[in-house]
């Protein structure tokens, strides 16, 4: 082994510390997880704790590998602001704290019209703060005074990698991830960053995300015995970086549905544009690491998944997901009287004006009234049948996903993420889209692998694309099975949202 990869993979729940070889086979990891802790009232991200973890871990993987390169990538709508000391001039806010409407149609009002924004920044709102640049108004109306001191604002993997090398920088990939900040047209930080008076404590340098950003500090050499040449990469957002080894693999026209608590399904594509029926969804644009632009519409499936089955479970205790029913399928769809409507957040996914509820025979049940125990359906006394509604309502929202990105006729879809292990929801998936290949990949661990694809692009000195020899995507056909009713089922989910 020439020399190994060290990757900092922070998502919201887990993170980890993944080691590569030079030729990108996984060598060892670590995994730890930092819950937010308690401000005030506020939720913040433990960046000191997780720091701390993984300057450790560095220094324990760098006894036992050659670490010359490290890259980081991070989850979304999050960063640090940072004093003239280096230091967090504010609290690191969750995007998940809830704030009232009035702050909301406040910030609109000095930002401009949401419609008028998703055109020009191709953000869409997802609350509570999912759009960095809320996140950042949130801080500067809670933390003026400190707000004052900030020198820079940095966004999440480019503190990360910040902390390594003390080099301020921005990368496209993050910046242009729905946080209204970003002007796709003019390749610039967007109007909205000049009417929150941020634009300069924003880096002025944009990177691309596998760009060196230095070499790691004298600081972090002291900590952790590496070797002082060790090169840093800016760093990149966490669904870009699982979508790079698709794109270094030379495939075309086809859709990503990357699962778990966000189900994200991207397009590349060459234009951006919206259609009426888009607006106000929860479809927007990301730029990849190839500066491709990236149709994306999500929805939270593996929430939902995980809400619904710990219900069923509790009643029925047990803790088996049923193999697909082809006849059950078939009775439910045919029926067309029993749903389980998304989501069980109001305002995320593809329904953002959905209740979180379920319907028997066009009497309504409030997710959480269910919940509570106050009031269940009667099919809910039926483990097999509730569990395949709950997958008809999660493959629906799939498929309406995957047409909002404009899905080529005969594109392949990948899917990968923790769905791809239920059987019973790729089998529907390729049932639904029969013109469109649909198959599931072996990549574990592929927002890591992205991260380290460019590491060793950065070290070795090679563009995105002649890395394609170390890219194996091992990928399995999904064969449909033949189900008849589905039409009819899907207009009725569609009358009652």
């Amino acid at each position: 082994m020439n020399y190994a990869i060290a990757v900092l993979d922070i998502g919201k729940t887990n993170k980890k510390l993944v080691i590569y070889d030079n030729n990108l086979k996984q060598i060892d990891s670590i995994y730890s997880s930092f819950p937010t802790i308690k401000y005030k009232d506020l939720d913040v991200e433990d960046t000191r704790g997780i720091n701390s973890w993984f300057l450790e871990g560095l220094k324990t993987m760098g006894e036992k590998y050659p670490i010359k390169v490290i890259s980081v990538t991070t989850h979304g709508a999050t960063g640090v602001c940072i004093d003239k000391n280096g230091k967090p001039s504010v609290p690191v806010v969750a995007y998940t704290n809830e704030v009232d409407d009035t702050f909301h149609e406040e910030f609109y009002n000095l930002v401009g019209e949401r419609n008028d924004l998703q055109i020009k920044t191709a953000t869409v709102e997802i609350k509570p703060l999912i759009n960095y640049a809320k996140l950042l108004y949130f801080l500067k109306k809670r933390f003026p005074n400190d707000f004052e001191k900030t020198e820079k604002i940095l966004l999440y993997p480019q503190y990360f990698s910040y902390t390594l090398t003390e080099k301020t920088s921005a990368d496209f990939t993050y910046a242009g991830c729905h946080s209204y900040l970003w002007d796709f047209k003019e390749w610039r930080w967007s109007d909205v960053a000049a009417k929150l008076d941020i634009l300069s404590k924003l880096p002025k340098n944009i990177n691309k995300p596998g760009d060196i950003l230095g070499k790691i500090s004298k600081n972090i050499v002291d900590q952790t015995n590496l070797n002082p040449d060790t090169i840093v990469t800016t760093g990149v957002h966490d669904s870009n970086s699982s979508l790079l080894p698709y794109l270094i693999n030379g495939k075309e026209n086809f859709i990503l549905n990357s699962t778990g608590t966000w189900c994200v399904v991207m397009h590349p594509t060459k234009k951006l544009s919206f259609t009426k029926e888009e607006l106000g969804k929860m479809v927007f644009y990301n730029i990849s690491a190839n500066k491709d632009l990236v149709k994306t519409a999500i929805f939270m499936g593996g929430l939902e998944f995980e809400t619904y089955t710990d219900i069923l479970k509790k009643l029925h205790a047990r803790d088996d997901y049923p193999e697909l029913n082809i006849k059950l399928t078939e009775q439910i769809l045919n029926e067309s009287s029993n749903f389980i409507l998304p989501g069980v957040v109001k305002g995320a996914g593809q329904f953002p004006d959905s209740e979180p509820r379920i319907v028997e025979n066009d009497k309504v049940f409030q997710l959480t009234e269910v919940q509570k125990g106050i009031n269940i359906p009667e099919f809910f006394g039926d483990y097999e049948k509730a569990y395949h509604i709950l997958i008809l309502s999660l493959v629906l929202q799939t498929k309406v996903s995957i047409e909002r990105v404009n899905a080529p006729a005969n594109s392949p879809i990948y899917i990968e993420g923790g769905f791809r292990h239920n059987k019973s929801y790729i089998k529907l998936i390729a049932s639904l889209f029969p013109s469109n290949p649909v198959y599931i990949t072996n990549i574990a661990e592929a927002t890591s692998f992205g991260a380290a694809l460019l590491g060793k692009g950065a070290y070795e000195g090679k563009e995105n694309k002649y890395l394609k020899e170390f890219v194996n995507i091992d990928s399995r056909k999904i064969e449909p099975v033949k189900i008849d009713g589905f039409e009819r089922y899907f207009e009725e989910f569609l009358r009652k949202l």
